[in-house]
């Protein structure tokens, strides 16, 4: 009789028993009896009840599945262990061949995937450890710069639901979706306090009030739930959010990609630019990964020494 995997999971011993009990049917989910054991099918079943995918965020879990059903679309019936690196630079290559942007998120999936094949006794040797590595080089988020922020300054005044959006991203350097949600009930004393979630970790962060930002808030409206609403009074979403704001900034005759997450980095780079460490700057923004902060402190040392440079070769000359 067929045993369902992953080898000793919970699925595999009732119908080891059930078989040694003299071949009575394995209990079977519904639809199970159309994946083949030892396929991707099974595979990516087995991944999708594992605690390495269950304890990632919503929004996370159906990014990845809209990239894994790609792969399983045309993979799904193959078995796991006929794939080997020449397969896998095969797949990618082709799809590299229109984004490597996609093939670069397919690949680390399929790292992910087969590390868990070879955990379960899928396969027993990895065959990702060889495969090519996709080339991809991410454009990210532009960061605002001091001239962005002037010109949108300057065509939006202070009062305006735009500029009021501006400066909370600014001045807190929130993540679009805990900006969505800033009310006054976050306004304690000198400090905006807000509970933030980071790769699965809850993080109370506590932002002080900059004088000026201070002003911006004692002046937005006071009979809304959140400082950032649409034109009805409600809590804008993320996503209309971002759409708004980029076309505020077009608005401003500010280029098309400026986005609320290059907010996010012009409040850290500003931080820099004052002087603050990376974990200073990371005790605002709620980052967790202090290289995503270094980058900003680096380029701003940067400056500051080849400004000390050029005034030590003036004052030698």
């Amino acid at each position: 009789m067929p045993l369902p995997g992953p080898l000793f999971s919970e699925a595999f011993f009732i119908a080891y028993h059930k078989a040694m009990e003299g071949g009575a049917k394995p209990v079977i989910e519904a639809g199970a009896s159309k994946t083949k054991a030892g396929t991707f099918d099974a595979l990516i079943a087995a991944y999708y009840k594992s605690s390495s995918f269950t304890q990632l965020e919503k929004s996370t879990q159906s990014t990845y599945r809209n990239q894994i059903e790609q792969f399983r679309k045309e993979h799904g019936t193959k078995p796991v262990a006929a794939l080997k690196a020449k397969h896998v630079d095969a797949i990618l290559g082709g799809i590299a061949a229109k984004s490597t942007a996609q093939a670069q998120k397919l690949r680390k999936r399929l790292v992910k995937l087969m590390a868990l094949a070879v955990k379960w006794e899928y396969i027993t040797d990895n065959p990702m450890l060889n495969a090519e590595r996709v080339k991809h080089k991410a454009k990210g988020y532009e960061t605002w710069t001091d001239d962005d922020i002037a010109a949108f300054r300057a065509h939006w005044e202070d009062g305006t639901p735009q500029r009021l959006a501006f400066e909370i991203l600014l001045y807190t350097g929130l993540r679009r979706s805990d900006a969505v949600k800033l009310g006054r009930q976050h306004i304690q004393g000198d400090y905006i306090v807000i509970t933030t979630k980071k790769s699965g970790d809850m993080v109370e962060l506590n932002i002080p009030i900059h004088d000026d930002f201070r002003k911006v808030l004692d002046g937005a409206e006071k009979k809304h739930l959140t400082f950032i609403t649409t034109a009805y009074g409600a809590a804008r979403s993320e996503k209309a959010f971002t759409n708004w704001l980029i076309e505020a900034g077009r608005e401003a005759g500010l280029p098309s990609h400026r986005s609320p997450h290059g907010v996010r980095k012009a409040a850290c780079r500003t931080l820099a630019e004052a002087g603050c460490t990376a974990l200073e700057i990371m005790s605002i923004t709620g980052h967790t990964n202090i290289k995503e902060i270094e980058t900003y402190c680096a380029a701003v040392n940067k400056k500051r020494l080849a400004q000390i440079a050029m005034t030590k070769k003036h004052g030698a000359a």
